[in-house]
């Protein structure tokens, strides 16, 4: 069948297609050539490995990702192949390209990853002081070693800021001329068709009584109705889709951009804080209230949200039997909060990954134990103090340790004042006297018992240094004795009172309260991070499953007079719906240009012999011949 040979290359595209298929053409007349002289085998590696060029070049114009450039060769390059004298400006250019290149983003990003982790295993110093520290006690060995590589502040750190930092500018340097290509090919049309349609991936032909104008104009509208973007070039119809794809591209970058900014705006200005609060006390949202608080380097605390709370109650119930025995199923804080200094009281229950929201601020509940109350009278029976000490639990049944110290008010018998000491251990649930070590059998307070040591002498804490408030420093002090001249001390049941020697007063365990721990955390990049990491996703999501896809439909009187319809697709990739999208294409085009009868001479060929050369029917792009076969 002839075919139409005036198609116009419009396009970049089509000229280096056009290349390809002249190199092509030429190869099949040397092939042709040499299958006219006798004993001379046909070269066909020549044709196919044209066609590769020419379908990854029309494939790669499908895309705005950049190219791949070495350096080029200077004026001291040799012909042996050497590293070519660039110069100064030429190396700060190629290393611009590689920075700014796909691959070297994937190895910063995967980098970035990897930088992490030792952020995840190793105790971290913004996060935990008293975990770093212990670590550092018993891995003597590491501690230097991880000390130098900044392991123990990772996210602060001069590499991790450095990876973080080179990330930021590879991402820009990729983003900004890809967006740019991408615009000028949303603003530009789609090229020409190619002159010989049948070597695209997708193909199928028929004949047709309707005029060439008239199943362009119905191309056109068949096109448009399936939102291709398509126009008539020469005696063609050029139509192209699937711009989401390169769309979903560049979102997914920028989103990582707007994760980063997010990730350097919270460690920059966030706030995070926390507060052991007992049973019936309270906080207020200010600095001198925490226990320990940390900051960004351009927080401020005047940004503090204004708000306080009281705990009511802590609620924890536990697993009583079977392999779970012991595992918390209620674990929440039960507060009253209010806004401002004097905003109306409001109820809330605080619960693990449920925090308290009040003006941007989370209240997360993090930890809980118990809190022996305690009374404490002279040798005169005087009570001296009387306070709710909390505890530090050392495993999942929360046996605790901690130290109770009476500071002021107490006088020995002489009438002088000294201060008082007693290191207390508490479990929740005793096992008995005989029955193993002193470690609680359940979380929940069952059996309560606590077991305390007697001290008297100086604390310590006038010194002005801070001390921590579960250990007791009994340097500068004495011992209580017991009649066998031992260290005084006693397990005590609620209600039951350890008497101090030579009547020098006593300590009353009356019962215990519970505590709960608190986390107030303020950081402003969270809803950024979030809306990033979504788009991220939505980006990833239109890159990987939408095809970008260029279908042309060129229509020519034959030699007969007849309309000769061609329809050829060639997408970024391959893809099985390319064809299968062709066909309906195709099918959609036959109510308005159905399939013409066959001429006279063609008419003894059955329906089973027709090819898409001979007109009688459209051949399905599946069933087209391979890749540049001779039709």
């Amino acid at each position: 069948m002839s075919k139409a040979n005036s198609s116009t290359d419009t396009g970049a595209d089509e000229r280096t297609d056009a290349s390809a298929r002249h190199d092509t053409g030429a190869d099949e007349r040397t092939a042709e050539g040499s299958r006219t002289g006798a004993g001379t085998r046909t070269d066909t590696g020549a044709d196919e490995r044209a066609q590769r060029r020419a379908d990854r070049a029309a494939g790669e114009r499908l895309s705005t990702a950049p190219r791949e450039e070495g350096p080029e060769a200077g004026p001291g390059s040799g012909s042996g192949g050497g590293v070519p004298a660039m110069g100064v400006i030429g190396w700060i250019r190629w290393f611009w390209r590689q920075l700014t290149s796909m691959r070297v983003a994937l190895i910063l990003l995967f980098l970035l990853s990897l930088g992490a982790i030792p952020g995840s295993l190793i105790p971290q110093t913004s996060v935990d002081d008293f975990k770093v520290q212990e670590f550092k006690d018993q891995h003597t060995t590491l501690t230097p070693i991880y000390e130098k590589l900044q392991l123990f502040d990772v996210y602060s750190s001069v590499w991790f800021s450095a990876i973080y930092i080179l990330l930021f500018v590879s991402l820009i340097g990729c983003i900004v001329p890809r967006t740019g290509q991408f615009v000028g090919q949303l603003r530009s049309r789609p090229p020409g068709a190619p002159k010989r349609l049948t070597r695209l991936p997708a193909y199928t032909t028929w004949r047709t009584g309707a005029d060439p104008e008239q199943v362009r104009e119905a191309a056109l509208g068949v096109l448009g109705k399936r939102r291709f973007r398509a126009h008539t070039v020469g005696d063609a119809v050029a139509a192209e889709k699937g711009y989401l794809r390169e769309a979903g591209n560049l979102v997914f970058h920028v989103a990582l951009i707007v994760m980063l900014v997010a990730f350097a705006t919270g460690q920059l200005f966030k706030s995070e804080g926390g507060k052991l609060v007992v049973e019936g006390d309270g906080f207020a949202n200010t600095l001198t209230q925490y226990d320990d608080f940390k900051s960004g380097s351009l927080y401020d605390s005047d940004t503090l949200a204004p708000f306080s709370f009281v705990l009511d109650k802590f609620v924890g119930t536990y697993e009583e039997s079977g392999p779970q025995r012991g595992t918390p199923r209620t674990f929440e804080a039960r507060v009253t909060y209010n806004k401002g200094a004097d905003g109306p009281d409001r109820k809330a229950v605080i619960r693990v990954n449920e925090p308290l929201v009040v003006d941007g601020t989370k209240v997360y509940l993090i930890a809980h134990g118990y809190a022996p109350v305690v009374t404490v009278r002279d040798s005169k029976g005087k009570v001296v103090s009387r306070n709710a000490v909390p505890l530090l639990p050392i495993d999942n049944n929360i046996t605790s340790t901690g130290a109770i110290k009476v500071m002021d008010g107490y006088r020995d018998k002489n009438g002088e004042k000294t201060q008082l000491g007693f290191k207390a251990f508490f479990v929740p649930t005793f096992a008995g006297h005989g029955k193993g070590e002193m470690f609680s059998q359940f979380p929940g307070a069952q059996y309560p018992v606590l077991a305390l040591s007697a001290y008297h002498g100086s604390l310590g804490v006038d010194s002005g240094l801070p001390q921590n408030v579960y250990q007791l420093d009994t340097s500068k002090m004495e011992e209580f004795k017991d009649e066998n001249g031992e260290l005084l001390k006693k397990m005590l049941r609620p209600g039951e009172k350890l008497d101090l020697s030579n009547g020098e007063g006593s300590i009353t365990f009356e019962g215990i309260e519970e505590w709960a721990s608190f986390q107030i955390s303020q950081q402003p990049g969270n809803g950024l991070a979030l809306g990033g990491a979504i788009a991220a996703i939505a980006g990833l999501a239109a890159s990987l499953f939408i095809q970008r896809r260029r279908v042309w439909v060129r229509a020519v009187r034959g030699a007969d007079g007849v309309t000769v319809v061609e329809m050829a697709g060639l997408g970024r990739s391959e893809s099985a719906k390319l064809p299968e999208e062709l066909g309906d294409l195709a099918a959609a085009l036959l109510t308005t240009a159905p399939v013409a009868a066959e001429p006279p001479e063609t008419a003894s060929v059955g329906p089973d012999d027709a090819t898409n050369e001979a007109g009688s029917r459209p051949v399905h792009p599946a069933e087209a011949p391979a890749e540049g076969a001779e039709k």
